[in-house]
């Protein structure tokens, strides 16, 4: 469904040169979960901004269900391919209801049915009619989640990036989240990549596992290496350990890589 291959992204020039993304490639089968999993600044939301259109200074090849992609998107690619942003606060516009946030892409792709496709979506993520006139500042951050949710499936894609989809939230609610955003993914077959720094996300939601660290692929892993520990690279093995929470012993013997 996805191929990426040899994926590099350059910011700046001369001494300024920011090589973010190096050489990167990985294929997501139709239907799989893909994590894309490494500390900050490793160039995981980079990818994830390059496949969805919303950087353009890249080069090596794009293809979504056995079409490449050029820099610049028709609209029929966002009809297929949707993006679930980190910032539930930041991603929906302050001054706009749900009704109106939602109803713009249904506008822009001339799809109709507008009212009816509202609320079966937010029916879909857990949210009620009575959702429908507020605004973000009336709802908590799960809510305005749910909705940044609903407004990327109400163009009923193939393919739903999820950047950091849990990270500004309360631990209470993560839970909550992602296990809509699972039964989501089964209901309607769809295919994720997920961007995240928690090991224990990835381990819930992807079947496959790319870590990164400074722009490039350490290792590709599925679910089961991860949950085992049985993993090739070092680096991976220390994130792991890192994941687990604060150990100072165990922080004294990390290598920097």
């Amino acid at each position: 469904m996805l191929k990426v291959d040899n994926l590099n992204v350059v910011f700046g020039h001369g001494a300024d040169k920011n090589h973010a993304v190096k050489e990167v490639s990985f294929l997501v089968n139709r239907g799989e979960s893909f994590g894309l999993v490494g500390e900050s600044g490793s160039g995981k939301s980079t990818v994830l901004n390059c496949i969805s259109g919303l950087l353009s200074n890249w080069y090596g090849s794009i293809e979504v269900d056995g079409a490449p992609l050029s820099h610049k998107r028709p609209i029929s690619f966002y009809h297929k391919v949707q993006m679930v942003f980190q910032d539930p606060y930041g991603s929906l516009h302050p001054r706009h209801t749900i009704d109106a946030t939602l109803k713009e892409p249904i506008a822009i792709h001339k799809l109709g049915d507008a009212n009816q496709r509202v609320e079966r979506v937010l029916s879909e993520v857990g949210l009620g009619p009575q959702f429908r006139f507020r605004y973000p500042h009336q709802l908590s951050g799960g809510q305005r989640q749910r909705v940044a949710v609903a407004r990327a499936l109400i163009l009923e894609p193939e393919i739903v990036l999820l950047d950091e989809p849990t990270s500004a939230l309360d631990v209470s609610i993560q839970a909550e989240v992602l296990n809509l955003l699972q039964e989501i993914r089964r209901e309607r077959s769809l295919t994720y990549v997920l961007v995240s720094h928690d090991l224990a996300v990835v381990s819930h939601m992807c079947d496959t596992i790319s870590v990164m660290n400074q722009g490039e692929t350490v290792e590709i892993i599925n679910r089961e290496q991860l949950q085992t520990g049985e993993l090739k690279e070092s680096y991976t093995r220390q994130l792991l350990v890192a994941s687990r929470g604060y150990d100072r012993q165990a922080i004294d013997q990390f290598q920097d890589f």
